[in-house]
């Protein structure tokens, strides 16, 4: 059985097709410029990639010219869409509505929508490419919506209020959501699996560390607790996003600067983080080579990262009683041994001992870092939400 997974923005559709009965990716590809010219790269596993560009007005568009990649040419994978059997869309934010991955219906997609003001980057586009999928792939094939929110949703009450006039949370739902919850979800699984044990009564950190980074404090397999918030503007520095700061430096720079709340959010969500603080790059291996050439403001951009991290890390051990295991995923954390030796330097206090030559061949690979008589298992496990994404579609489309 066949299942595609859409990642849809305002722009972009990024796709992969996923043979299911032995989990493997069949093609994959990105429609890029959508509304503003148009580009496609469609890769073959094993075979031809194709890049060209084409005329993208709407993501109707971009999902015929999927469909025909897909059916044609070099790039063909199978004879016909009737091989695929459902489409799994991530969507960033399902608010306290969808607890859990949800079967499209209109009525589904009219509430993503109107979710947009929680994600106004993402929510729209995705209700978009929902509709634009229908349209192509006809109303018999299956959709299934699987929210980046919905792990979070077993934190307890305090870790999610916020400390505001409680009136806010039950007029507007305002609380802390969380976000990479299928990435986090995947890695934690994926422990489980590999060092064969229940979840009962274990305690783990999982480190999604890239552009936008959290972390999430899990308990008996359960999200306990996570660093972003209501949006994932919030936890700690990243590539363009500020991270967690005092309330009151929005207001300052607002008053100072004459700035409107649109403003400011677009200074806190695109212009700070790493690219803010050093002024360089909003990619960490740009700013790690700009601190290693003597480049002040970048390296007190990667001191900010780690410390930051140390931060969240040692908090949800004190909030757990203690941790089992901390695991690295992510562009950053699956990639950048210097940054996962720096996150762990000084953690031998809570039981975490790891052996710096193997941290070095960790990279890009399921791998245990920690030494052999760390209390604390330290690993990288590379992320797969789109496996995560396509297990969800066949199991709520009743498919398995």
């Amino acid at each position: 059985m066949k299942v595609l997974v859409i990642n849809a923005g305002s722009s972009s559709l990024k796709y992969q097709l996923i043979e299911m009965d032995d989990e493997q990716v069949i093609c994959k590809g990105n429609c890029e410029r959508i509304g503003a010219g148009g580009f496609i790269t469609h890769s073959v596993t094993g075979g031809a990639k194709i890049e060209k560009k084409m005329d993208f007005p709407t993501h109707k568009e971009a999902f015929l010219e999927v469909v025909r990649q897909m059916t044609s040419g070099d790039g063909k994978v199978i004879d016909d869409v009737s091989e695929i059997v459902a489409v799994g869309h991530r969507v960033l934010h399902g608010s306290e509505i969808y607890k859990q991955s949800t079967l499209v219906t209109d009525e589904v997609i009219d509430t993503i929508y109107d979710l947009r003001e929680l994600g106004p980057l993402h929510n729209p586009p995705q209700a978009v490419a929902m509709r634009a999928c229908r349209e192509v792939f006809g109303p018999d094939v299956p959709m299934v919506a699987v929210f980046d929110t919905s792990f979070h949703q077993t934190m307890p009450p305090k870790s999610y209020i916020f400390p505001i006039p409680y009136e806010y949370y039950e007029k507007y739902s305002i609380r802390r959501y969380g976000f990479h919850g299928t990435s986090h979800r995947y890695v934690s699984k994926r422990f489980f699996e590999l060092r064969g044990i229940d979840p009962q009564g274990t305690r783990i950190i999982t480190c999604h560390l890239g552009n936008g980074s959290s972390l999430c404090a899990i308990m008996d397999g359960k999200c306990f607790d996570t660093s972003m918030g209501l949006t994932p503007l919030d936890g700690f520095i990243m590539g363009t996003r500020s991270g967690g700061i005092d309330p009151s430096v929005v207001t300052y720079i607002a008053n100072k600067e004459g700035l409107t709340p649109d403003q400011m959010s677009d200074l806190m969500n695109k212009k700070s983080g790493f690219l803010g603080v050093s002024g360089v790059s909003s990619d960490c291996r740009d700013i790690r080579q700009a601190a290693k050439d003597g480049n002040e403001r970048a390296q007190l951009t990667v001191d900010i990262l780690i410390h930051q991290i140390k931060r969240f890390l040692g908090g949800y051990a004190a909030e757990m009683g203690g941790v089992d295991a901390v695991i690295f995923t992510g562009g950053i954390g699956e990639n950048d041994s210097e940054t996962r030796e720096a996150v762990c330097e000084g953690m031998e206090y809570m039981g975490l001992k790891i052996d710096k030559t193997l941290n070095n061949d960790a990279s890009r690979k399921e791998s245990v870092f920690s030494t052999p008589d760390s209390k604390v298992l330290a690993m990288v496990i590379p992320t797969n939400e789109e496996i995560m994404i396509a297990r969800d579609t066949l199991e709520v489309a009743g498919l398995r």
